[in-house]
């Protein structure tokens, strides 16, 4: 059953994101504000269809964390690529720092650029954090919530790695808060996995740490309310029977 709701789950992510962004030929680049809400409306289609078709729910602690108004910065573990889709039904303005190979991917390129996402070149040493800055600062300043993947990349759920230092930076320049977020949605669906497994995603949502704090501490904050985050997420019960 699960490979069965994971197939028809894939072809319908496949189908709408496809024919989404062919209909998105047709908004001019200039209408920002309305990319930004079809750029949701794809999401919020997608995790409904993962909720409807493999069963697969989520549930938000910590809520009261996430600010009223203004902008911060959502620190938060990456695990699936559904965590690069649910802040958009979560907050009414976000901006992803998200990697520039993702800019040149036909048509997703464009509504990226456009919705005014932050894209960072890798490879670029240097000449990266000047542009992750620059565009967090654009962002900042325009009140937005910029949502960025301290780990650097997808990791194991529960698995600990060192954080990258362009939070820290970016927490400098902007002057903005940043609230840990710790997840299981690796737990469901998996990185690069083709099965979707039902249940329930927890995301879990840490008081945010203060702006002004030094690099060090910062990241040493950040690590430890991550961890203490996860703690806080139901574990898998082992039912498997030992031999004596």
């Amino acid at each position: 059953m699960t490979l069965l709701r994971s197939a028809l789950f894939n072809l319908w992510f496949t189908a709408l994101t496809t024919v989404m962004l062919l209909a998105s030929i047709v908004i001019p680049g200039s209408a920002t504000r309305f990319i930004l809400a079809y750029v949701r409306l794809w999401a919020r289609l997608v995790l409904g269809g993962l909720r409807l078709i493999c069963g697969i729910t989520v549930e938000l602690r910590g809520r009261e964390h996430l600010p009223a108004e203004g902008g911060a910065i959502i620190a938060s573990q990456h695990q699936s690529a559904f965590d690069t889709m649910v802040w958009l039904t979560l907050l009414p303005d976000v901006a992803y720092v998200l990697k520039k190979e993702l800019r040149a991917i036909p048509l997703f390129g464009r509504l990226s650029r456009h919705a005014g996402m932050i894209a960072v070149d890798r490879g670029a040493g240097a000449a990266a954090l000047r542009g992750l800055l620059k565009d967090g600062a654009a962002a900042a300043a325009a009140g937005r919530t910029i949502v960025i993947f301290p780990e650097g990349t997808r990791t194991a759920p529960g698995a600990v790695v060192p954080l990258q230092p362009g939070v820290a930076a970016l927490a400098s320049r902007t002057g903005l808060p940043v609230i840990p977020v710790a997840t299981d949605s690796g737990r469901h669906w998996g990185r690069r996995a083709f099965a979707k497994r039902a249940g329930v995603i927890h995301i879990a949502i840490q008081p945010p740490l203060p702006a002004g704090l030094p690099r060090a501490e910062l990241l040493a904050r950040l690590e430890t309310a991550l961890a203490e985050g996860f703690t806080m997420i139901p574990q898998p019960v082992d039912n498997s029977v030992g031999v004596a």
